[in-house]
């Protein structure tokens, strides 16, 4: 279309001419004393046409022929600017493709090339952006390399080229992968610093984060770490599995640090509900709380949830995790108070079948020395029983049982089967 309209002004640029030239009969006189010069308009019109366009070329040569130095001077440069990127790229290949030594040579080559562009004048717009990157590829293949010393010098040149807000994300990720390094070399302290050096916003990415998490379970700092492994479970950083099972992890090594009740209910009582709702942790925190001589009632507070669980949902609860239970609260039997004995009992007669009810209903019946109505329910359930130390346990009470009886018989099969369970 432009063509067709430009072909179009053509012709009537063509006709007007012809039209203002063919009938013209005008004439331009020049008086040059003595002398008088007659010339056609038509070729007075020509000639200044002709001289305007010789005088145009001949300004442009001189002007293209005066630039030539300045467009050396720019293809010196931009040549130099093309080596700089290109030994950058080289740099980043390299590395990826685990060649160390190339990476940081062709790194140490882009940053010649930058300096070059600078010491001509003629720095790159973004030369201290490539500047920190070049550092940084150097400072990776050098932490690679194990050669510490380097690491840390192209390190801190890195960070110095990102003293601008402008490359201010480039630093931050500068310092995310120093942290990271300072985790390698087992340095947790180090890699916290370095983290801890962060704005606020950058310090809660999903990066930063999960350097932080394994920082601080390097350094032993369980506390920090389930709240950072809280926050990368908000942020959907893991598996919704996954991050359950790290905050268990935390949490149960966290209660493993208590060495009084006081301070394993302080810790208790800073979990969130969703912590404590998990059998496991209440079951492992209960037994905990036991062995640190607390007081028993607390623990039968922390089980009864999972108690509630097992006996409302018997198959919702973990086979592993019920039989926890049922040794937890075996173990505090002997003191006991009647409204547990009346959850066991009442527990026992809605689910008859199940022989770890038995089991517990039989030992709380045994500890009350109600010896007839354990010997029933545990001779109930030992066969039944497909925990080891449970079954042993069962068959060794009813040994006992039946010797107080005097029934040498049943207590000698009863010792027997006892000795089969090993």
């Amino acid at each position: 279309m432009r063509a067709a309209l430009w072909l179009l002004a053509l012709f009537g640029v063509a006709v007007a001419a012809a039209l203002f030239a063919g009938n013209n009969q005008g004439t331009v006189t020049l008086f040059w004393p003595p002398y008088r010069v007659d010339l056609s308009l038509n070729m007075v019109v020509l000639a200044l046409a002709l001289g305007f366009a010789t005088l145009y070329a001949a300004l442009r040569a001189l002007a293209a022929l005066l630039e030539l130095p300045h467009e050396a001077r720019r293809w010196r440069l931009q040549q130099k600017e093309r080596a700089m990127h290109a030994a950058l790229l080289d740099a980043l290949t390299q590395l990826l493709a685990g060649r160390f030594l190339r990476s940081r040579k062709a790194a140490m080559a882009a940053l010649e090339q930058e300096k070059a562009l600078a010491d001509a004048r003629a720095p790159a717009p973004h030369g201290a952006q490539l500047r920190a990157l070049a550092h940084m590829v150097a400072a990776e293949t050098s932490h690679a390399l194990q050669d510490r010393a380097h690491r840390e010098a192209h390190l801190q040149q890195a960070l110095d080229a990102t003293a601008s807000r402008h490359a201010q994300e480039l630093r931050e990720g500068a310092q995310m992968r120093a942290a990271r390094w300072s985790l390698d070399d087992r340095e947790a302290d180090a890699a916290l610093e370095r983290l801890a050096s962060l704005p606020q916003g950058a310090a809660r990415r999903t990066l930063a984060l999960r350097i932080r998490l394994k920082a601080t379970r390097l350094a032993r700092r369980t506390r920090e770490a389930l709240d950072t492994a809280r926050l990368l479970g908000k942020h959907r950083a893991f598996s919704a599995d996954a991050a359950q099972s790290i905050v268990r992890g935390l949490a149960i090594e966290l209660i493993n640090q208590a060495h009084d009740p006081s301070q394993l209910q302080a810790i208790w009582l800073s979990f969130e509900p969703s912590d404590r709702a998990m059998p496991e942790l209440a079951i492992h925190a209960a037994q905990r709380l036991a062995r640190l001589d607390g007081d028993a009632q607390q623990v039968r507070q922390w089980l009864q949830p999972v108690w509630q669980q097992m006996v409302d949902q018997p198959d919702a609860l973990a086979d592993q995790h019920a039989l926890r239970l049922i040794n937890a609260l075996e173990a505090g039997l002997n003191d006991i108070d009647a409204a547990w004995l009346a959850r066991i009992e009442s527990a026992q007669q809605a689910n008859p079948r199940d022989p770890r009810l038995q089991y517990l209903a039989g030992m709380a019946c045994l500890q009350r020395q109600l010896w007839g109505k354990a010997q029933q329910l545990l001779a109930q359930a030992a066969p039944q029983l497909r925990d080891t130390p449970l079954r042993r346990s069962a068959w060794q009470h009813l040994a006992e049982l039946a010797e107080q009886r005097g029934d040498a018989q049943a207590a000698a099969q009863a010792w027997k089967n006892a000795a089969q369970a090993l």
